[in-house]
């Protein structure tokens, strides 16, 4: 009987040991970018839509980014943002998820932590830069000009055991 139940404890644990259950990845792919043009008809509005060209723009978002596979999208939780990644997350079939732009450190960990391997996050021109800046472990970048909404940073990194990350980032216009 125990040689029984250990043969399929093993099985078990070599099952789930193949799949991604509990990968962790050595090589991620960060996708940074704010929101897309948001509408300033209504100057008294804190959570604004987006106008035509932020709508356009995020239109545009979905064939850059796809070519990046993203294997999760997470979004702060206002309209523009949600707007902006919600045509990326319908072509990929997926949701986004939310997360706190005032806590850029829970979702550095979370990035670093290598459960996904690519992803794109899409947050503020004050966050955006801030998270870029977190991940790549310097102050590169400041805080964007408010009627800016062309820069998406990709930060790549390749995450060792013993030695720091090694860590690549560009910014490209879009």
């Amino acid at each position: 009987m125990k040689i029984i139940t250990s043969l399929l404890l093993g099985l078990f644990l070599f099952t789930f040991a193949g799949s991604n259950t509990f990968a962790q990845y050595r090589k991620l792919t960060v996708i940074l970018l704010r929101h897309a043009e948001k509408d300033l008809s209504d100057m008294d509005d804190p959570n604004p839509e987006l106008s035509v060209e932020g709508k356009l723009r995020a239109q545009r978002l979905v064939n850059l980014v796809n070519k990046y596979q993203p294997d999760a999208i997470y979004s702060t939780n206002y309209i523009r943002t949600r707007a902006t990644v919600a045509p990326l997350a319908q072509s990929r079939r997926m949701m986004y998820q939310i997360y706190d732009p005032r806590n850029l450190n829970q979702m550095r960990d979370l990035i670093l932590s290598g459960k996904i391997k690519r992803l794109v996050v899409v947050g503020h021109n004050n966050t955006t830069p801030v998270l870029a800046n977190l991940l790549i472990g310097q102050d590169k970048y400041k805080k964007l000009d408010e009627s800016e909404y062309d820069k998406i940073w990709i930060v790549k990194i390749r995450r060792y055991e013993r030695k720091p990350n090694k860590v690549r980032d560009s910014v490209i216009t879009y």
